[in-house]
């Protein structure tokens, strides 16, 4: 009788889901963390799963960013006592932040890390796995610049490519300088190096990524290096769109903008942050330019580009601020033109010097002024939108851009100036919406204009499918479940 040996029963990978809070550089690390976790054989979790591994990548921004935090850690508590092995992770610039506050407030969290160390992430899993106690691990300095570890990109057909991590700036407002460090820039040819591998995998679409994108060359002292970057990207061919965020007024040069109306893939699209109209406000929030600067950015970059579509950010009720400073606001509103602008009502981030400032603005005041801001920016956006009405676009295909799509039966993609439009490829064009897949182009007629979108309700002009779209096919046939989003922060042209 021969005995044969039993095949070893295998052992299934253990998964992972990803909840990421906050602005474009958390996007960023998340790509970064599913490649780590990936590469060190885990598994996205399916939708309908419990994870093994729950990664919280976090922001410290907003005030109710901790509340968000100890909110979603309160959910998992119980999933996690009814799952064995479970592990929690949390990461970002709340963690940062927060340090073993975190265990402190939420023990059944097994990992901390900073906005520093994301590639520690898989070994202080392991650590906290074998030793059976929580691991806090914070760096105060940027261990391996994000760029360089795996990533697993959401998207086929678009990709952040971070140029610098960190900034330079003092803005009373703002905690992020203390949770990313002072500014770090990628070299010239390293940046240029991922942008043509992207692009070999299918990329149509880079956003050039950082906390204060034009003063990059700062650290190797090349105030011009953004705006010969910029130029650098036009010759990477295959290379359709090229954008960037978010830039300072202080470091905005004239360069740049030569290198946008000059450079056939740099699209016409600026996000530069205003924060405020008025001058003494701006002081008191240590922004270094006034509101004449600004607008005087914003007339050049209308007269090289009268195409282009301006967006902002924009903070109501700064300490101190007076009915005549919000006035000043809405008048740089009404000048600029905005295609859309992220308005906030300020709030007190603990450590920074603006949270102890006198003359706090009372909520009701706050809530009023913020009211009459949205207001006029949307008359604004809308104004500008209209004029759009009869005009073609090329829109690059989006996949989950559009909440209504699968009930108005349209497909949305980002025309050139990052507006969102949604089109149906009406019958009677020379093709039809059945051979549109996201990563593809398309160029269709604006028919109809609303605030935060425009509708193309017309045949379909055209349609050039591409490589990204063969990927995302692709990707259908056997891809895991779809991300989840960002669930926390800036959108990307709207609200």
């Amino acid at each position: 009788m021969t005995h044969g040996t039993e095949s070893p029963t295998p052992v299934r990978p253990r998964t992972y889901e990803l909840r990421t809070f906050g602005c474009q550089m958390n996007v960023h690390d998340s790509e970064r963390l599913s490649g780590l976790l990936e590469d060190a054989g885990y598994v996205r979790a399916s939708a309908d799963a419990t994870a093994d591994v729950v990664v919280l990548n976090t922001c410290a921004v907003r005030e109710n960013a901790d509340n968000k935090l100890y909110g979603n850690l309160g959910h998992l508590a119980p999933t996690k006592a009814k799952h064995a092995g479970m592990q929690i992770a949390v990461g970002g610039c709340l963690a940062q932040k927060d340090k073993g506050e975190i265990v402190r407030r939420a023990p059944w969290v097994d990992v901390v890390f900073g906005t520093h160390n994301i590639g520690s992430l898989p070994a202080l899993l392991e650590r906290s796995r074998v030793l059976g106690e929580a691991q806090v691990e914070i760096k105060d300095y940027l261990e391996t610049f994000p760029s360089t570890l795996p990533s697993r990109r959401e998207s086929p057909y678009a990709a952040w490519v971070a140029v610098s991590v960190g900034c330079n700036n003092t803005c009373t407002f703002c905690i992020v300088p203390a949770l990313r460090g002072r500014e770090k820039d990628r070299r010239p040819g390293d940046i240029l190096a991922e942008v043509e591998a992207l692009v070999g995998e299918g990329v149509l679409e880079v956003t050039l990524l950082g906390q204060n994108v034009n003063a990059y060359g700062v650290e190797f002292g090349d105030r011009y290096a953004f705006g010969k970057l910029l130029r650098s990207c036009g010759s990477v061919e295959g290379l359709e769109r090229v954008r960037f965020t978010s830039p300072h007024p202080r470091d905005f040069t004239d360069d740049v903008i030569a290198a946008m109306a000059e450079t056939p893939n740099v699209m016409h699209q600026l996000h530069m942050p205003l924060q405020s109209g008025s001058d003494r406000v701006l002081r008191a929030m240590r922004r270094s330019y006034r509101q004449a600067r600004y607008l005087d950015i914003v007339a050049k970059v209308r007269e090289a580009m009268p195409d282009a579509a301006i967006t902002t950010d924009i903070i109501v009720g700064f300490p101190g601020e007076t009915e005549e400073d919000f006035e000043e606001t809405l008048h740089v509103v009404r000048e600029s033109r905005f295609a859309s602008a992220f308005t906030f009502q300020y709030s007190k981030r603990p450590g920074t010097p603006a949270a102890d400032m006198d003359d706090q603005v009372p909520k009701d005041v706050v809530q009023d002024r913020y009211e009459r801001l949205v207001a006029v920016v949307e008359e604004t956006a809308w104004a500008e939108n209209r004029a759009l009405v009869g005009r073609e676009v090329e829109l690059l295909v989006a996949e989950g851009e559009g909440r209504k799509d699968a009930a108005t039966e349209r497909m949305s993609g980002r025309a050139r100036d990052n507006r969102l439009v949604h089109f149906s490829g009406a019958e009677g064009g020379r093709v039809g919406l059945r051979e549109v897949r996201p990563g593809d182009l398309v160029r269709v007629e604006v028919t109809y204009a609303a605030p935060h979108h425009l509708v193309a309700d017309g045949p379909l002009l055209d349609v050039r499918r591409t490589r990204a779209g063969d990927l995302w096919a692709s990707r259908q046939a056997g891809a895991p479940e779809p991300p989840k989003g960002v669930l926390l922060g800036m959108p990307t042209l709207r609200r």
